[in-house]
């Protein structure tokens, strides 16, 4: 079994954390994983993109070749779609539909909604937004892996949750806490669709 995952985003928004999530329970549970380094500025602003590819057989290269990424997730909504054409034709996006207006000619909401409703299969929730509401403002990419984690599949839920805990036991029970909250609440996110 595999997986090909492409991260996408903005710099600043948690993408190498989601990373870390992920690699962390890949290498937990024996899988192979290749992740291609970050692409684009990392620095708050600028786009981010990483491959990362995670297999029970061994894995010859860390990119992901065009049409075969199963999985976009995306900490915003035209990040998702600038790799759409990256996907299988099963694949799926999950991604925040709040849009992080970065640029002076950044598409209307509207032709943004057209576009991301007209994918087969597209899952997004305002995380931002819902990452506020429950007192957790800066876990809006957590909430979003809980939503990405049903279509993970070579990993499941409860290993990306125990990953958290681990990728946070440095910083607090607090932190582990609202990461965990914020994990479950994507999770059930999905679950309501």
């Amino acid at each position: 079994m595999k997986k090909d995952i492409i991260l996408a985003g903005v710099g600043g928004q948690g993408i190498l954390t989601i990373a870390t999530i992920i690699g962390d329970a890949a290498a937990e549970a024996g899988l192979n994983l290749k992740q291609a380094e970050v692409h684009g500025m990392s620095q708050r602003g600028g786009d981010v993109q990483s491959n990362l590819r995670l297999s029970s057989e061994p894995i010859y290269s860390d990119l992901i070749r065009k049409g075969d990424a199963d999985l976009i997730i995306s900490m915003e909504p035209m990040e998702a779609l600038r790799y759409v054409g990256e996907l299988d034709k099963g694949g799926c996006v999950v991604t925040s539909s709040q849009p992080f207006k970065n640029i002076p000619n950044y598409p209307s909401e509207e032709a943004l909604e057209a576009e991301l409703n007209a994918l087969p299969r597209c899952l997004r929730q305002p995380i931002e937004e819902l990452a506020k509401a429950h007192s957790m403002p800066k876990s809006a990419n957590i909430i979003l892996l809980g939503m990405a984690a049903k279509y993970i599949e070579i990993l499941s839920a409860e290993q990306l949750r125990e990953s958290v805990g681990r990728v946070f036991a440095s910083k607090g029970e607090q932190v582990i806490e609202a990461n965990l909250r914020a994990f479950d609440l994507g999770v059930e996110l999905v679950g309501k669709e």
